[in-house]
């Protein structure tokens, strides 16, 4: 089935694909990470709940998303239709391919780094997602993504962004009031959505488009989401009344080499009335003469970025070891990890967590059980008892960390010990 007028799309199989990994999950279903055999590369497979392979609205994304291409719209390789081999659906679905971006989304940065990125990137994010958005306003007829935000906005392992998620997009030749009666869709996210969109009669524009670029604008800056302790109700009456997010811890930075120019542009991007913003070529012809002024510094900030962000995975990883409880089992069975992906629509590797009894060694005089764990890309044998315990990596062909340690020291047996009678090791 195609849309407005677009080719057919490429129909990718399961046969195509495998190693299927869950690396993220939402309300709409979930997206998978797989490997695809004639592409010789790792692709996003993004599947609906319940899905019967005919949905309407994840055929309209597909096309939405197909038409044309750009460095700053994810890339779409084709659709998806088959049997996941991960998923617990054992019927026909249909799902959407495309590029995996590595380092997931720029809410999940902001999330891990919980504080303004360095100057250089944020002025390269303001400046991508411009292009981006002007993209999609250029195209014949316009096409109106309708809900930018950090969560839609996608990260390559070098931190570029490039846009996604369209499943509110429109033609601007066929806009409509967007509405659940309609669409059976929220239309946006309501930090995120224009004055105008709370009105009755509200048809989406491009205007739409550019004032969340603007409150978009102030989440890149600060790192933070806009009205995060507000009530949707509140936000929903003072958004039309003139409410913005606030501009004072902005100003503490004003020294910064561009970031009035960029303050500037957020205002008028978040103007009350639509005919008073800037157009999205607007916007791009901004933010590329305030990238220019810090391109020279952008290596360097991304090396600090990346550097934190492998940091703070490691030490969640750590967190989620010693958070692990110990599941029993006998003999060679396998215990079985529990995945928890996270809300990136393809980003990093989810961690797979072991989750288990905290009795497994009331009894001292049962053997040691054997564990395996899944953590992230971490799996190992895990053999103790009450009092000592080891953990094995198995050879299972994978990646070591970066940031990893070479080798763990561990403290010498204790006389007596089970460890000490049985040579340390199953």
């Amino acid at each position: 089935m195609a849309l407005y007028g677009c080719p057919a799309p490429m129909v990718i199989s399961d046969s195509s694909l495998e190693g299927w990994t869950v690396i993220g999950s939402g309300g709409f279903g979930q997206i998978f990470k797989a490997r695809h055999r004639q592409l010789c590369c790792d692709v996003a497979i993004k599947l609906l709940h319940y899905d019967d392979g005919t949905s309407k609205s994840l055929l309209r994304e597909i096309d939405m998303m197909r038409q044309g291409s750009s460095p700053y719209v994810i890339h779409v390789y084709g659709v998806f239709k088959g049997r996941a081999l991960s998923s617990p659906s054992q019927s026909m679905q249909l799902g959407l391919v495309m590029e995996v971006m590595e380092r997931g989304s720029l809410a999940s940065m902001q999330e891990t780094l919980r504080e303004t990125p360095p100057w250089s990137l944020v002025f390269r994010l303001a400046h991508q997602v411009a292009l981006g958005t002007n993209f999609l306003h250029t195209r014949s007829p316009p096409l109106l993504h309708l809900d930018l935000k950090p969560s839609n906005v996608l990260l390559d392992s070098s931190l570029n962004a490039k846009l996604t998620d369209f499943g509110l997009a429109r033609c601007y030749h066929s806009v409509s009031r967007v509405s659940k009666k309609d669409n059976e869709e929220e239309g946006g996210t309501i930090s995120y959505m224009p004055p105008e969109a709370f009105d009755i009669s509200y048809s989406p524009s491009k205007a739409s488009d550019i004032y969340s670029y603007g409150i978009l604008l102030w989440s890149i800056v600060t790192g933070k989401q806009p009205y995060a302790n507000a009530m949707s109700s509140i936000v929903r009456l003072r958004i039309p009344q003139g409410d913005r997010p606030s501009l004072e811890e902005i100003r503490d930075h004003t020294g910064r080499a561009g970031l009035a120019g960029l303050m500037e542009l957020m205002k008028k991007c978040w103007e009350a009335k639509r005919e008073h913003r800037p157009t999205s070529l607007d916007c791009t012809e901004v933010t590329e003469e305030l990238y220019k002024m810090h391109k020279h510094a952008i290596n360097d900030a991304v090396h600090e970025v990346l550097k934190k962000l492998d940091q703070r995975e490691e030490e969640a990883l750590i967190e989620q070891i010693q958070a692990a409880h110990i599941t029993q089992a006998s003999g060679n069975d396998r215990v079985e990890g529990m995945n928890v992906g996270q809300n990136v629509p393809t980003g990093r590797p989810p961690i797979q967590r072991q989750f288990s009894s905290p009795d497994t060694f009331s009894n001292p005089n049962q053997p040691a059980p054997i564990v395996r764990l899944h953590l992230a890309n971490v799996i190992g044998l895990q053999y103790g008892d009450n009092n000592n315990m080891q953990i094995y990596t198995t050879d299972l062909d994978r990646k070591r960390h970066p940031t990893a340690p070479s080798s763990v020291n561990l403290p010498p047996p204790q006389a007596g010990s089970r460890r000490d009678k049985t040579g340390g090791a199953g």
